[in-house]
């Protein structure tokens, strides 16, 4: 596994100056990023604090926003934490990894949150297990998150491994299928609410920290 030094190379500007991946169709990443927080608001409690973790450009930051959460976003990248401040002011963002968040309002007592998102994020965290209880501490109980990530063992994914776009070390650490990211998410102390289906590769969880 790549140590912090690589990792924090390895998502250094990660996205050509906020031009390329996400970046590329802002208006079709916000469309999308309101319907799954219309998903997400189905089992969150309504208001509260929103974290989006590995937050890119701010977009399901900003959708949160728009749907009554306090919203805040996380992420190594400084260019799309730049990004994101810059067209999304009107939320809070951190720079950095899960592992040191600590967020607190203005009286300094600890900020925890209603509803959480993670999409594509887990296969990139060399320690997924402590990526997990990390954001089961931050959450409220009867918290919510929405979590996303490739599916190796999706009927979709190309025979050939190497040919599978999901499929790119070092960016992407460890694969999961769905038994086994169930498995570890309820080891973490979380339970499921619901499995979205997945026309392409991917596995879409809803899962809560018990009340």
């Amino acid at each position: 596994m790549p140590g912090p030094e690589a990792l924090a190379a390895l998502y250094h500007d990660a996205y050509d100056g906020a031009k390329s991946g996400y970046f590329a169709k802002p208006d079709a990443k916000m469309r999308r990023s309101l319907i799954r927080l219309r998903i997400l608001r189905r089992y969150a409690k309504p208001g509260g604090n929103f974290l989006d973790i590995g937050c890119n450009g701010g977009f399901m930051v900003e959708a949160a926003r728009q749907s009554g959460f306090a919203a805040w976003g996380l992420d190594p990248d400084a260019v799309s934490i730049g990004y994101a401040r810059a067209h999304f002011p009107q939320n809070q963002y951190f720079q950095g990894l899960i592992s040191d968040f600590d967020p607190r309002d203005k009286n300094g007592a600890p900020v925890r949150f209603s509803a959480a998102y993670c999409s594509e994020v887990i296969e990139h965290v060399p320690q997924p297990q402590a990526f997990l209880r990390d954001i089961f501490r931050l959450l409220l109980p009867g918290g919510a998150l929405y979590l996303t990530t490739p599916d190796i063992s999706h009927w979709r994914r190309p025979r050939r491994l190497a040919q599978w776009d999901g499929f790119c070390p070092p960016g992407h650490l460890i694969y999961f299928n769905p038994d086994n990211l169930i498995a570890l998410i309820r080891r973490c102390g979380f339970e499921l609410v619901n499995r979205r289906p997945a026309w392409k590769p991917g596995i879409k969880l809803i899962v809560r920290r018990p009340d």
